[in-house]
């Protein structure tokens, strides 16, 4: 009984504060993340040899570069340059930069799958790069890059525990003060666990509907 008091009374409170933040900071981050991987992975693709250059020099870093040193960098480093960035937008920057390098990776692939015999029919019909990137084939890469991404995004919402590492108190953060605080690490921990695996499940099956509303009958590949 002392323990359902102690949940409802403190913990509660404490993780639902640490839950909406963590929305915060993945709902913008997931966002951005995608967008930035369409961008690399078309420069990666189409781009000339200075900006595929650019574009594969910033997916090595951000891919080869652990998330949380990342994140060291932003919230800690800058300030000696005179950047100051608050937690959350050190935190969101450093998710969606990270992010993006691996969307651009799935981008990437998928738009290389698309036969080169569709950008020649593009071209005949008088479109120009841009048009027949954007109109033609970018649509039906994003298709076959959604299951990807969305196992990405995913990703995103777990790795999103790290921000706390910087001072920006989310979902893990107002565990870790409250297991400190109370030494009921497990309890605590248990629960956080909970709530990123309702998280990660509720956004399998919102990506696994899109997927399916996305799938054209007849060029997809037909579940057995």
């Amino acid at each position: 009984m002392e323990e359902w008091l102690y949940i409802q009374a403190e913990v509660a409170p404490a993780l639902l504060k640490g839950f909406w933040v963590s929305l915060q900071l993945i709902l913008p981050s997931a966002t951005f993340g995608l967008a930035i991987g369409i961008l690399v992975g078309v420069l990666r693709v189409y781009g000339n040899r200075p900006v595929r250059t650019a574009a594969d020099i910033y997916v090595t870093l951000f891919r080869g570069i652990p998330l949380v040193v990342q994140l060291f960098i932003w919230y800690f480093g800058l300030p000696y340059i005179k950047i100051y960035l608050s937690p959350f937008v050190a935190a969101v920057l450093g998710f969606s930069l990270c992010s993006g390098a691996y969307h651009s990776e799935y981008i990437r692939g998928a738009l290389l799958s698309i036969k080169r015999g569709q950008m020649l029919a593009a071209q005949s019909l008088g479109f120009t790069k841009v048009q027949m990137i954007f109109s033609v084939i970018l649509p039906q890469a994003l298709r076959r890059a959604l299951p990807g991404c969305g196992n990405e995004i995913i990703y995103l919402i777990k790795y999103s525990s790290l921000a706390y590492m910087i001072t920006c108190i989310e979902l893990t953060g107002q565990g870790k003060i409250l297991a400190s605080n109370s030494f009921k690490y497990t309890e605590i921990f248990m629960i956080i666990g909970v709530c990123y695996l309702v998280l990660t499940s509720l956004a399998g099956v919102v990506l696994a509907r899109l997927e399916n509303r996305l799938r054209l009958p007849g060029f997809e590949h037909q579940r057995i």
